[in-house]
């Protein structure tokens, strides 16, 4: 049997409807920005693989770092324990956040650090003697899958078999724009009136607000204006609402600097990261919040206390891992290649649009390309860009790239000019 055979007697696979999907491309090896199959065939990984191996595939300073982890600590429970790993990059992530940002909660994954922060809001207010048991977030975003994230996500539509087991949750328009978008004011406008309605009716029992900033990643790489962030913020302070930023997907130098906040020019209460934390090799997420409400859960007994934790809580390994994917980030050879990514993007993707009627919406945010497709299949159009040694992933009708940061220029070149052959190729077999 070959793998994908023996794969489908096993295996029940994410986001994926097994009866109507082919069997999956087995991957042997990956190296750079490159997966190789069995045949040894290469394909440009457009998408880092979920958008987190922000490095490439095999980096081999963090395979280096994991490797030296593991000769010496390779977990340990972190209830009472602790070890250097952990508060290194703990030490060393606060050199990259604002002075505010200083508390770090460890968890596994996206969601559970969301998870983590909604819990800790609600129960910062309960600590100070206050009842608040509503939430604001975005129509269309998406926050992970445990049931706080499928809550406050449930108008991205992952969730809808769900629903019965979410919490209430008050939900604002996200007023996503792109190049030539005439009524991004307009839609603005909207989405702050809304917000004030809810405001209005149930501010003083809202605990907190949650944003995925500038980017709803899963939504289809919809994108906002930073001051448009901004002001729904403010709103939100006025009422005493916390704010959370869910940075899981925005966070490493997607958005074109290393966290999406700086471009809004606010300090949340609470920063979700996880995916590029690693830079794709080991499992890990950080909660990061203030002073402030780290304090709210100190006493002198456990009525205050977070009771809340994980099996591989800071697992020193992929703290290890995590510390040599920061040091990469900050080299002055991947905050260029940031840049150029991001220059190539400019560059290419509104020639595209220019080119293909069936091409609208495109849009740019650091090394984040984006453009809905109207084509009227567009899984045959990502089987076409395998078939010629690229890998997409379209979101429904938007097809993006979010290439990881080794990738050259050239590279990132020819995979647009792949785009523009397999675009034409697939209305060739739409005709």
């Amino acid at each position: 049997m070959s793998l994908s055979e023996r794969d489908r007697c096993l295996i029940w696979h994410p986001f994926t409807q097994e009866k109507l999907t082919p069997p999956p491309m087995p991957i042997k090896q990956a190296k750079g920005c490159y997966l190789i199959d069995e045949q040894d065939n290469e394909y440009l990984d457009l998408v880092s693989s979920w958008w987190v191996n922000i490095h490439g595939h095999a980096q081999p300073q963090i395979a280096q770092a994991i490797y030296k982890q593991c000769l010496t600590l390779e977990h340990v429970i972190f209830a009472r324990f602790t070890h250097e790993p952990a508060v290194k990059l703990c030490e060393n992530l606060r050199k990259l956040l604002p002075d505010q940002l200083c508390r770090f909660f460890f968890s596994d994954n996206g969601s559970t650090s969301v998870e983590v922060s909604l819990k800790m809001a609600y129960q910062y207010w309960k600590n100070l003697g206050k009842e608040k048991n509503l939430f604001l977030s975005f129509i269309g975003g998406y926050h992970g899958d445990t049931v706080g994230c499928m809550s406050v996500g449930q108008q991205s539509h992952f969730h809808d078999p769900f629903k019965g087991l979410c919490f209430e949750v008050r939900f604002v328009p996200y007023a996503d724009t792109w190049e030539g978008d005439t009524a991004v004011v307009e839609k603005e406008v909207e989405a702050i009136k809304i917000m004030n309605e809810h405001l209005a009716k149930c501010g003083d029992q809202i605990a907190a607000l949650i944003i995925e900033p500038l980017l709803q990643g899963a939504a289809g790489m919809r994108m906002c204006r930073p001051q448009f962030i901004a002001a729904i913020v403010q709103l939100a302070r006025k009422h005493q609402i916390l704010v959370i930023f869910d940075e899981v997907a925005a966070g490493f130098g997607r958005t074109g600097t290393n966290f999406a906040h700086e471009q809004v020019g606010v300090v949340p209460d609470f920063l979700c990261l996880s995916k590029g934390i690693t830079g794709g090799f080991l499992p890990l997420a950080v909660t990061v919040t203030t002073e402030k409400v780290y304090a709210a859960f100190l006493g002198e007994s456990h009525d205050k206390t977070f009771l809340h934790g994980h099996s591989y809580t800071a697992n020193p390994v992929g703290c290890a891992a995590a510390i040599a994917s920061l040091e990469l980030l900050s080299s002055q050879r991947t905050q260029q290649s940031i840049r150029d990514i991001g220059d190539v993007h400019q560059e290419q993707i509104f020639d595209l649009q220019r080119e293909f009627g069936c091409i609208e919406h495109a849009r740019t945010l650091g090394t984040i390309a984006a453009f809905e497709l109207e084509l009227d299949n567009l899984q045959l159009f990502a089987d076409i860009c395998r078939s010629k040694g690229i890998i997409i992933r379209p979101l429904g009708k938007t097809v993006y790239m979010m290439p990881p940061y080794c990738i050259t220029r050239d590279e990132l070149k020819r995979a647009y000019n792949i785009l523009r052959t397999c675009i034409q190729e697939s209305l060739s077999r739409n005709e």
